[in-house]
């Protein structure tokens, strides 16, 4: 676990991490809504949102481990 980061570090910057995956989310619909959509951008796009949704799950981990031994 990170020492270094609160419970309330993690839970701010769970709620920026899911903000900024819903915006990604909104440019990558609205990129391939274009009529010649940019399939570059938009693979790069989806590279980094599930980027970031693996950064949550770690986050959300952290939060509430497995008590499951």
């Amino acid at each position: 676990m990170n020492d270094d980061l609160s419970e309330e570090a993690l839970q701010a910057r769970l709620v920026e991490l899911r903000q900024d995956h819903a915006d990604l989310d909104a440019a990558i619909q609205a990129i391939a809504q274009a009529p010649l959509p940019d399939m570059l951008l938009i693979a790069r796009l989806k590279r980094k949102k599930l980027a970031l949704k693996d950064e949550m799950t770690r986050i959300e981990d952290q939060l509430n481990p497995d008590i499951i031994a």
